[in-house]
């Protein structure tokens, strides 16, 4: 049974696929300014799992492709399809890694920019699961602005798919 960190990040996963059910391609490419485009915000989320779980811990480099929006970069807008695509490769070779992360790997830390502190696996884990959080919400809002009405409640069902479980050993 994976870490119930990982669990949470999974859930968080299956909450954010849900929040594009329904999304055109284009309706996806279209960028409501200040915001990225939902595409975007797809490669975003898929750029930043491979940089946490392939690139730092194993020296992966699944899809370079989301390179292009990594943080800092500039604007694009990338095909809804290719992120997608992208996302799913990614976090489908990230599952075994963190499948295998123990509360004692969690306190560990991978290189990262030498101009910040190491920062630990599962501080990582967390940032990139309410980094999640933000993107859905802000993808919510795209979609209210492209006219969608009666977009799915969030939270989803948390209580019968991610239930709160001590951590081992606790």
């Amino acid at each position: 049974m994976p870490h119930p960190l990982v669990a949470q990040l999974r859930f968080t996963r299956s909450e954010f696929l849900r929040a594009l059910e329904g999304l055109t391609p284009e309706e996806a490419a279209r960028r409501i300014q200040p915001m990225n485009p939902i595409a975007w915000m797809v490669g975003h989320l898929a750029w930043h799992e491979q940089l946490l779980w392939l690139d730092r811990a194993q020296g992966k480099i699944v899809v370079a492709a989301v390179k292009q929006c990594g943080f800092g970069k500039p604007a694009s807008d990338p095909p809804f399809h290719e992120m997608m695509t992208a996302w799913q490769e990614i976090t489908k070779a990230a599952d075994p890694y963190l499948d295998a992360l123990t509360p004692d790997a969690l306190l560990t830390s991978h290189e990262r920019d030498p101009r910040r502190p190491p920062e630990s696996v599962g501080t990582s884990l967390l940032r990139l699961t309410y980094h999640y959080w933000y993107h859905l919400g802000e993808s919510q809002a795209v979609r209210q602005l492209l006219g969608h009405q009666n977009l799915p409640p969030f939270v989803g069902d948390i209580g019968v798919r991610a239930p709160y479980r001590p951590e081992p050993g606790a």
